[in-house]
């Protein structure tokens, strides 16, 4: 009938009774008549075993040795999901990303996807097999192992969908779709059965952790299908698509938050053009990602300049940007690593004004200061302290309207 691409994390495979589970699901998506490729990821815990090892013989390992280490914990897994599969009467064959010809540049530990070659996997469609794939590694043109970096499973599996020009690829994991937000922290969070790729990209990438932001950015620029699913149950998930929100979609689609913000300021640095690459190219030397962005000028020939960096890298960028101070002549350098960020997301924003005004009220109401906005035609975005979180995006669902309806007694 068609091509469909299964991923299955960690969880989803991270005991034999799992990988079992698996191969019954696979066998039915089989047996309805598709073609099936499934990828999987290293059994859960099994990457971080091997990193663990590796960091014991010496901390600063080579990331060529790293990325041959790390690869075969999805080797491990390809081989008992296709042993399984065999078991249950489906034709199968396991394939390593060298096997599948997943080339990739030559960035280990964080390689980026050059081109897939489906040659080998139509010729066990032709065979009826089901092609089992490894995610996350590949190879360069040097011969050499690399892997995608962590969640490179999702976005092997989007480039093998688009590279087959796949009906669908469904990831399955351990939630059953897509929410308005994240459910241990507002309880009423309901599961979306569509949701559109801006909205997706905007949701990952502003905390949301269900998806890998590389995975929706190459579904959304191949236009592959992608499907949220649960390998725990049964369920039709969240499907993610270019299709047109209708004129009844809610305005806002989702609450994303991330608690990993830090912030910088840099005071009373020069007024000139050239200033924010002096003060940001440290920074991006040093590998550190710059978010958030705002510089004010003072009106006596200084600015002030803040931005947000992850909070894991906030020692490191304090220590370059105190260096910068003393290059420019600026006047202080304040930090906090207790900030988060809280963002509403959704294309009907496009066409409503005053989002952001009722965020702001909403967020007023509640005593929340808001110390720097970022917006977009499809998000806004709005540091707070993190002490805040939880009781903003409480605030926030139910005041868009996003909080479930109550299930009537029986």
């Amino acid at each position: 009938m068609g091509v469909i691409v299964q991923k299955y994390g960690g969880t989803s495979v991270g005991t034999l009774e799992r990988i079992e589970a698996v191969a019954e699901r696979v066998k039915k998506t089989r047996a309805q008549g598709h073609d099936v490729v499934v990828v999987v990821s290293a059994m859960s815990g099994e990457t971080n075993r091997l990193i663990a090892m590796a960091k014991d013989l010496d901390a600063d390992a080579s990331r060529r040795e790293m990325d041959v280490l790390v690869s075969t914990g999805e080797q491990v897994t390809i081989a008992l999901l296709t042993i399984a599969l065999l078991k249950a009467g489906v034709d199968a064959v396991s394939m390593t990303g060298d096997q599948m010809r997943m080339k990739t540049d030559s960035s280990h530990s964080k390689a980026r996807i050059l081109d897939v070659e489906t040659d080998n996997i139509q010729n066990h469609f032709k065979a009826g097999k089901v092609v089992v794939v490894a995610g996350f590694q590949g190879r360069d043109e040097n011969n050499n192992i690399t892997t995608l970096g962590r969640g490179g499973s999702d976005t092997s599996a989007v480039a093998v969908a688009a590279a087959l020009k796949a009906d669908e690829c469904q990831i399955y994991t351990d939630v059953d779709g897509v929410y308005t937000t994240d459910p241990r922290v507002v309880p009423q969070a309901r599961r979306l059965e569509t949701i559109t790729f801006e909205e997706m990209l905007e949701m990952a990438s502003l905390g949301a952790k269900v998806l890998q932001i590389r995975s929706v950015e190459f579904a959304g620029k191949y236009n592959v299908p992608l499907r949220v699913l649960s390998s725990f149950k049964e369920g039709e998930g969240t499907l993610i698509s270019y299709e047109e929100a209708s004129m009844e979609s809610p305005v806002v689609s989702g609450i994303a938050f991330n608690r990993d913000e830090a912030r910088l300021t840099i005071s009373g640095v020069p007024d000139i053009p050239s200033i924010a690459a002096q003060i940001l190219s440290p920074i991006g030397e040093a590998g550190i990602d710059v978010d958030m962005i705002v510089q004010n000028t003072l009106g006596d020939g200084k600015a002030d300049f803040t931005f947000t960096v992850h909070r894991d890298d906030y020692r490191r960028a304090t220590e370059l940007l105190n260096q910068v101070a003393q290059e420019v002549g600026a006047r202080e350098v304040q930090g906090n690593e207790f900030i988060a960020k809280v963002s509403i997301v959704g294309v009907g924003m496009w066409n409503h004004p005053g989002v952001a005004k009722t965020m702001f009220e909403v967020l007023g109401s509640e005593n929340i200061n808001m110390h720097q906005i970022s917006t977009s035609e499809i998000k806004v975005s709005v540091l707070i302290d993190e002490k805040y979180l939880e009781l903003g995006v409480r605030a926030l669902h139910t005041a868009f309207g996003l909080d479930a309806e109550p299930q009537e007694e029986k």
